[in-house]
């Protein structure tokens, strides 16, 4: 799996903190620290208030599944929200409402009427919250720095979300020991100003888009049929799903580790999370140096396999210094996964979609850390703590193997930015944006012996077309005339048939060009635009008039 790379291909390797150089990247990855920074004081006192209020080791693990499973639920449609409204407004709702329910929470904790299933809420309320902040965050930072940083831009909030978490959970287990679950829930409250502060702050520059704002409906189905069109897309998604799945059991199940396996407290639980924090921060630092040596599926697989490692050492550790060694590495493993598998989407996909391409990535990848959660509290409840880890090092062996058929892309230099070579032709008819449907019918002539060629290619146009929003797609030869082609397919509307030509990117334009070379005669291939229309019994015609001018 280990690559020999000619020196000229990272002789232009990008500096790990090179976004810094970007102002806005910069205040905001800073006021992302002190938010995290709360949020992991609040995860270890919701773990070790739920290890208090209840002796049932499955609610214990169903803390971490009651965070995960809102991002799994509502991602999907917090990405068509990202894709289609102002991403920094819906930021600014999503940490006022977890603002707002950190605080009842606190106030809750504080006159001691916290049960069980009541922080459960709690949680799954601020799991919304992330839901509908994650997409529009992560879509954003392809708006804060060029396309070049990116992967370093990834890799840096990874590192920045674990430098809290290598110090944060200790200081948060040091929080409940002295002064209880409230104080941990009073200081994640306090956390949200400074990203607040830094959004409103923010004055991002909204490209103009003269086209009506796709229905929540549509957007969400235009995203997974670009997904389902998108096969370097679907392997990030199985192999997201998988590591989810069996790398949660290492942090669901820490608590009862902590507690039960080298009996600790809360202390002790949250120094285990610091050393996973501070090997997270380590694999962050080594992932572009990583990748200049090894595939992504090799880091991918290492990543399973380090995982598994430690999951199987923490399960037979009785101490405490030996678990948090191992900690440190699924750490690492965890970051140079994530943040890959994030990496790989992004420059995988144009802007006008990837905010709904990142949320079923997330859909995906924590719904298998909720599925996880629940699947290895259970197991634990069952066969206890070290069986559990042991029985998720063997499900982490076998994500491992799922890369023979599900291969992880390569990064790609793609150019995904808008082609804008379509013009909107001068229409003899008066359409309305909602006219249609639209039917578009493209002719080529092709010679007999281009038409292998012509086929190969055409199958690459229609998988672009769906992805686009066509339907009905189809490739017909003239029976009178066999050296004409005829591609069509058909748009619901109008505005739907201009739209799905403007989210043709540079890279789409080879297939176009190739196909114009194919294609013979002194005149470009001919296109029709038609609108369908249906016969009407003359009897009705007065009924269907008038319902066409009502509408």
């Amino acid at each position: 799996m280990k690559i020999n790379r000619k020196r000229s291909e990272v002789t232009n390797r990008t500096s790990p903190l090179a976004p810094f150089r970007h102002d806005i990247f910069r205040t905001i990855w800073i006021a992302s620290l002190a938010s995290n920074f709360g949020g992991l004081i609040q995860a270890v006192g919701a773990a070790w208030l739920m290890t208090s209020i209840s002796q049932s080791v499955n609610m214990v693990a169903l803390v971490q599944a009651s965070t995960s499973l809102p991002i799994m639920l509502f991602s999907l449609v917090s990405g068509a929200l990202a894709d289609n409204f102002d991403r920094r407004r819906i930021m600014l709702v999503a940490q006022s409402f977890m603002l707002a329910v950190s605080g009842l929470l606190t106030v809750c904790a504080y006159y001691g009427i916290v049960t069980p299933w009541l922080l459960l809420i709690f949680t799954f309320l601020l799991g919304c919250g992330t839901a509908l902040n994650n997409p529009s965050w992560q879509a954003s930072v392809g708006d804060m720095v060029p396309r070049d940083d990116l992967p370093a831009a990834v890799a840096l909030n990874s590192m920045g979300f674990n430098l809290t978490r290598s110090v944060g959970p200790a200081i948060g287990g040091a929080i409940v020991a002295a002064a209880g679950a409230a104080a941990a829930f009073a200081a994640n409250t306090l956390s949200y100003f400074a990203i607040l502060f830094a959004l409103a702050r923010w004055k991002p520059v909204t490209p103009e888009n003269r086209l009506p704002r796709e229905t929540l409906g549509r957007a969400v189905s235009a995203g997974l049929r670009y997904v389902a069109m998108s096969p370097n897309i679907g392997k990030v998604l199985v192999r997201g799903f998988a590591f989810g799945l069996s790398a949660s059991a290492i942090l669901a199940l820490l608590p009862l580790v902590a507690r039960d396996l080298v009996g600790g407290g809360p202390l002790t639980y949250g120094v285990m999370l610091g050393a996973f924090g501070l090997g997270a921060i380590g694999g962050a630092l080594l992932s572009a140096r990583l990748r200049e040596f090894l595939t992504s599926e090799a880091i991918v697989r290492y990543a399973f396999a380090g995982f598994a490692f430690s999951a199987l050492v923490t399960a037979i550790s009785s101490e405490a210094w030996l678990t948090c060694l191992v900690l440190a590495v699924s750490g690492a493993c965890w970051v140079l996964a994530l943040s890959l598998f994030n990496t790989t989407v992004q420059l995988s996909t144009p802007r006008w979609v990837v905010g709904r391409a990142l949320s079923l990535y997330q859909t995906m990848t924590f719904g298998g850390i909720a599925g996880g959660s629940w699947l290895w509290g259970v197991t634990a409840e069952q066969y206890g703590a070290a069986n559990a880890l042991i029985g998720s090092c063997l499900l982490m062996l076998v994500g491992a193997a799922i890369g023979l058929r599900f291969a992880l892309p390569e990064f790609k230099s793609l150019n995904l930015d808008p082609l804008n070579r379509f013009n909107e032709p001068l229409l003899e008819l008066d359409l309305k944006p909602r006219s249609g449907p639209i039917v578009v019918m493209i002719d080529y002539d092709i010679a007999d012996n281009d038409i292998p060629e012509f086929l190969k290619t055409m199958a690459e146009r229609r998988r672009i077309r769906i992805r686009d929003g066509a339907g009905h797609w189809a490739l017909m030869r003239d029976l009178e005339n066999p050296t004409t082609w005829t591609e069509t397919y058909h748009v619901p509307t109008w505005v739907e048939y201009v739209r799905h030509n403007q989210r043709r990117t540079q890279a789409d334009a080879a297939i176009g060009d190739k196909l114009t070379a194919l294609h013979r005669g002194p005149n470009p291939p001919r296109v029709h635009r038609m609108i369908e229309r249906q016969t009407i019994v003359p009897d009705h015609y007065e009924r269907y008039k008038r319902s066409v001018e009502m509408h």
